[in-house]
């Protein structure tokens, strides 16, 4: 596991409100370790070097709680919703080998055809793979694809050994003309009729002005 996923972690003895700010003054955030029927254990961790981490989704973080090795996966980062600093961090323990159910990123990639636009249902998708094999996001290329298409959550690329746990059926992208776009080609089309029924008639007057002439002339 890189480095720059190691953080050194202190027990904390000392709860409520009043010592998480004292804590998050110091900078530090709070945060529970829990799971695998281990009691859950409070501690504080290194704010900047957390903060770091858990920009990305579904972090591990490779913990050394006072001298102890603990591997965790980042569950939830509680923050203030006006600030954004984060406020507390609930970490679930894991074993190396084990897989998890994940939400992960779906990430398009691509432009569709000329014309056409992708509309995106699903931000991310659920998967079960190996806790240290997390992937970042799932790409779905979009290049070239023409209106009405859909991709469906089966039709992902997943990485070797995940597993999705979302509904197969479940619509992830699909490409769509824009509405306006629809409007502007109808319009066009009935400009080009209107033109040419325009033209017709022209024609039609025409020719029956020029036999008028002839007619007058004899």
């Amino acid at each position: 596991m890189a480095d720059n996923t190691k953080l050194a972690a202190e027990i904390r003895t000392k709860f409520g409100k009043g010592a998480a700010r004292k804590i998050r003054a110091n900078d530090k955030i709070p945060a529970v370790v829990y799971g695998h029927g281990t009691e859950p254990q409070h501690i504080t961790l290194p704010g900047h070097e957390t903060m770091l981490i858990v920009r990305q989704a579904n972090a591990i973080i490779d913990l050394d709680i006072e001298g102890t090795a603990q591997l965790a996966l980042v569950k939830d980062v509680q923050r203030d919703p006006v600030r954004q600093v984060i406020e507390h961090i609930d970490l679930v323990v894991v074993r190396r080998g084990e897989k998890v159910t994940v939400d992960v990123p779906v990430v398009v990639e691509g432009e569709s055809f000329s014309g056409t636009i992708h509309v995106q249902d699903l931000s991310s998708v659920s998967l079960l793979v190996e806790a240290t094999k997390i992937p970042e996001h799932v790409v779905v290329d979009v290049e070239g694809l023409e209106d009405g298409k859909q991709i469906l959550a089966s039709e992902l690329e997943l990485p070797s050994g995940a597993e999705l746990e979302t509904d197969p059926e479940a619509l992830v992208v699909q490409i769509v003309t824009p509405r306006a776009t629809a409007d502007d080609i109808a319009a066009d089309e009935e400009a080009a009729e209107a033109g040419a029924e325009a033209g017709a008639e022209g024609e039609a007057a025409a020719s029956s002005d020029d036999d008028e002439s002839a007619s007058d002339s004899e």
